[in-house]
């Protein structure tokens, strides 16, 4: 679908430049991250490929502009409220597809897909994780009993790994996801696939958390430079107690999660408030991302809303952040019967853990972006009005057309600007513009994964039609020690693969006193019988009935009735 191209220095580049090996496995933090948290021996196939930055829509509504003090703008109709220029944002999407070979015929065969946006503006930095799936093949490698779930830890890597080479001085980042229990995401027909887990929707919840709580580990090398890293969970309509039984059994859950949302911390309008005031509404605080349920939810709320009544008091009902989740649990997928969970992750830079301002707040690079841009048209004026007019003479020179399909991908000039960080070792293998990416992602969803057979015809197909029959993978061979299984010492000190037995070490209830002496003995022992006073029967006509003969005492003992206990039918 297009060939790798990516910039050095930021230089603009087309589809047509030349790409680095894509092979070249020994200087890449991505392939070192993989190898890390993947099982010893294990052999993998990375497929990495992403997006330049573009320009993309604001994520957060604007608020208005500031009017006269003296003036209320809600009593007074002639008075023009208009909204705030948005924040600038732009947008890079990485896909990340993980495949294994099949142990047949040494074919690729996919095993997972995660699909991540990465949205920056002149404030912060948001890591959207927009899809996350697997096939249910991974089973197949037939790995040891007890090995780490190779899932989760590529998911945890790769956010990892886009944290730090996304990462820029004194701006926040913010890890952002919307959990929902579905069959198939990425792939379709997987759930044909028996192999195939599918979480429930407190699973789902829960494993996400389990994902990213070891971001907030005090011993995480990648979360080391942030001076605080905290976690938020929301669940719409479900009380604290049972919202908190979904974080991750740590000894330090309590303290690195809160059962809320960050909403206000994390929007730049709250942060200057000199510029943009105290108050401001919840429609200006809800990020908007796609295929968001809440996303969908403020846009019903902006289109039963005028315009006028927005910026002026804001929506008529909710009011605040806490009636907007109680509104939500009812409406969207969090009012489909099963739980739904938001979750964000916050890592604060030390100037704004300590107070300090921002080196460029949003609003003075909402002015600079003006004054540039208006600077700009001047010069173009200037120099239209010094162009003179050439008489053309000589020879007409007929132009080469240009082919659309050589413009793939136009790069930025520049790496880093104040709204967005660009480095070469954090882009993929692949780098599409974004028809190409979105043209490749189609591509995925339109092919079939359920059995072995339709699973490797669609990766070879994927594989090779998203870079055009050009090899783009990444091998990744893991180093993680396999767990140990516990064995069983015999003799001689030697281990053996038996399990070990431990009913000889339950201690069982002691019986009574008098039993245990009878128990001792070889006598069996005797049964209790009822006298023959307590027993009714009914009186005999004839045939006198003799005793039975009483055992040997040196034989054994036999339990037998009296005859009083036996029941016979009287004789005619």
């Amino acid at each position: 679908m297009a060939t790798p191209s990516e910039t050095k220095g930021g230089a603009e580049a087309n589809a047509s430049s030349s790409s680095p090996s894509p092979n070249s496995n020994s200087k890449n933090a991505l392939v070192e991250q993989l190898a890390q948290v993947l099982p010893e021996q294990t052999k993998f196939a990375v497929h990495h490929l992403s997006t330049p930055p573009t320009l993309a829509e604001p994520l957060n509504n604007p608020p208005a502009l500031p009017t006269e003090p003296n003036k209320d703008v809600a009593e007074s109709p002639s008075v023009d409220v208009r909204p705030r220029k948005p924040l600038k944002t732009y947008c890079e999407k990485h896909f990340l597809a993980v495949s294994i070979e099949y142990p047949a015929s040494k074919e690729q065969l996919l095993v997972l897909a995660l699909e991540v946006y990465i949205y920056t503006t002149s404030f912060s930095t948001i890591i959207f994780v927009s899809k996350a799936d697997s096939t249910g093949y991974l089973n197949l490698l037939k790995l040891p009993q007890g090995t780490p779930s190779p899932i989760r830890e590529v998911t945890t890597a790769f956010v990892t790994y886009l944290v730090a080479q996304r990462r820029r001085k004194h701006h926040q980042c913010v890890i952002n996801l919307f959990a929902r229990a579905q069959s198939q995401y990425l792939f379709p027909g997987s759930i044909k696939n028996g192999g195939k887990h599918v979480l429930d929707d407190r699973g789902l919840v829960r494993w996400w958390c389990r994902v990213l709580n070891p971001l907030l580990e005090p011993l995480n090398e990648s979360t080391s430079g942030w001076e605080k890293v905290h976690g938020y969970l929301v669940v719409p309509g479900m009380e604290q107690y049972d919202t908190r039984l979904l974080l991750p059994r740590t000894q330090k859950a309590k303290d690195n999660w809160t059962l809320s949302d960050p909403l206000e911390y994390i929007s730049p309008y709250t942060s200057d408030p000199a510029t943009y005031g105290k108050n401001i509404p919840p429609r200006c605080l809800i990020p908007m991302y796609p295929d968001d349920p809440k996303a969908r939810f403020v846009d019903e709320l902006e289109e039963t809303t005028p315009q006028r009544q927005r910026l002026t008091r804001g929506w008529p009902t909710p009011k605040t952040l806490d009636e907007f989740w109680e509104l939500l649990s009812h409406r969207q997928e969090c009012s489909s019967g099963r739980l739904t969970g938001f979750i964000w992750l916050v890592l604060d830079p030390p100037s704004r853990a300590q107070g300090g301002t921002q080196p460029c707040s949003a609003a003075a690079a909402a002015v600079d972006c003006s004054e540039a841009d208006s600077k700009a048209t001047r010069e173009k004026k200037q120099q239209k009005k010094k162009k003179k007019k050439v008489v053309l003479k000589g020879v007409i020179v007929p132009r080469q057309p240009r082919i659309k399909t050589h413009q793939r991908a136009h790069f930025p000039k520049h790496t880093s600007t104040d709204y967005y960080y660009w480095p070469e070792e954090g882009r993929g293998q692949v780098v599409l513009d974004d028809s190409g990416y979105k043209r490749a992602v189609e591509l995925l969803l339109h092919l079939e994964f359920g059995s072995v057979k339709q699973a490797l015809a669609s990766t070879a197909r994927w594989i090779n039609e998203v870079n055009v029959g050009e090899s783009w993978s990444l091998d990744v061979v893991g180093r993680r020690p396999n767990p140990m299984l516990p064995a069983a010492a015999s003799g001689d000190g030697a281990t053996t693969g038996a399990v070990n037995n431990l009913s000889g070490m339950i201690k069982r209830k002691r019986a009574a006193d008098g039993g245990a002496e009878d128990s001792c003995s070889g006598e069996a022992p005797s049964v209790n019988t009822l006298g023959e006073g307590l027993v009714r029967k009914k009186p005999k006509t004839s045939e006198s009935h003799q005793p039975l003969p009483t055992p040997s005492s040196n034989g054994e003992k036999v339990n037998v009735l009296g005859a009083g206990l036996v029941r016979k039918k009287q004789k005619s």
